[in-house]
């Protein structure tokens, strides 16, 4: 068994990801803002994705 837990980690992390910048794509904000959100998930993945949760647009 050589899968590390690190590495299911960063899959479900880089998934995530991936979701919430396909919602931000979607979603109704006005350009500017979605180019904002989308660069500060992949700046910060984690805390990205969790203010985005909170804060990101909606719809």
């Amino acid at each position: 068994m050589g899968i590390e837990v690190g590495g299911i980690l960063g899959l479900i992390i880089l998934i995530a990801n991936v979701w919430a910048i396909v919602k931000i794509v979607q979603s109704g904000a006005s350009t500017g803002a979605k180019v904002i959100w989308i660069v500060v998930i992949l700046l910060l993945p984690i805390l990205g994705l969790i203010i985005w949760f909170f804060a990101g647009p909606k719809g």
